[in-house]
């Protein structure tokens, strides 16, 4: 039987892989993932591996990239994209292909993927107690955002990595008849983006040494979406534990 655990604290969104995300109060869940939530990345033309998309973890400015709103309303994507260096350019243009390329040293693509583009799940969630932990842990002030979840949530209960227990459950929220659902299916495991600062890529690996030494190096959880609905900022999080 599921219990409440605790509530909707903030969601996030990253139109563009790897670039700044967004907070938003709403948004429909759908089969994969939240609505507008990594459907553009850059491919490297000149990677032929198994994984083309160009990361953080290759290209740390990228953090510095910010999708904007689109305001034509023909579609849910950004059509445009600011610089570090604050100009604006038009997100299928070949000035911001050029200007990644230059970065990363490479020619690059914008692709467009209906279902996403996504590491391992559709949906990741961390709660608030964990990132104070690692914050603790790590002696410094850490901005949600270095973890890029989609749901941060407050828990009822001040344990740090509480998502550890959910792993193989299932998470509700909102109205229990008609709110979104999903199964939570693995912890997150966290690689060197933790460490940089979002607003100035400045790497401070003492963040990502805290979450290996205080769990496993993992923090938070993934999860796939077993019922879709409206997410919204303060809506209930129930949990349904593994059977």
């Amino acid at each position: 039987m599921a219990y409440e655990i605790g509530q909707i604290e903030a969601i996030y969104r990253y139109p563009v892989k790897s670039m700044a995300g967004e907070r938003i109060q709403e948004v429909e869940l759908g089969w994969h993932g939240l609505e507008g939530d990594r459907r553009l990345a850059f491919r490297r033309l000149q990677d032929v591996g198994g994984f083309p998309w160009l990361t953080a973890g290759k290209l740390p400015e990228m953090l510095l990239f910010t999708p904007l709103p689109q305001t034509d309303g023909k579609g849910r994507n950004p059509t445009h994209v600011r610089t570090p260096d604050g100009r604006e350019l038009e997100i299928d243009g070949e000035d911001l292909a050029a200007e990644i390329g230059r970065r990363c040293r490479g020619p690059v693509q914008l692709m467009r993927l209906n279902q996403g583009i996504f590491d391992d799940a559709t949906v990741s969630v961390i709660t608030l107690e964990t990132i104070l932990e690692l914050a603790q842990a790590a002696e410094c002030d850490l901005d949600v955002r270095r973890f890029r979840p989609n749901l941060l949530i407050k828990s009822l209960r001040p344990i740090p990595f509480e998502e550890n227990g959910w792993v193989g459950g299932v998470l509700s929220f909102g109205d229990p008849r008609t709110g979104p659902a999903v199964s939570i299916t693995t912890p997150d495991p966290r690689c060197s983006m933790v460490n940089l600062d979002p607003d100035s890529v400045v790497s401070q690996p003492k963040i990502l040494k805290a979450v290996v030494r205080l769990n496993k190096n993992n923090a938070g959880a993934y999860g796939t979406v077993v019922k879709s609905g409206t997410l919204a900022v303060g809506q209930t999080v129930r949990l349904e534990p593994a059977r």
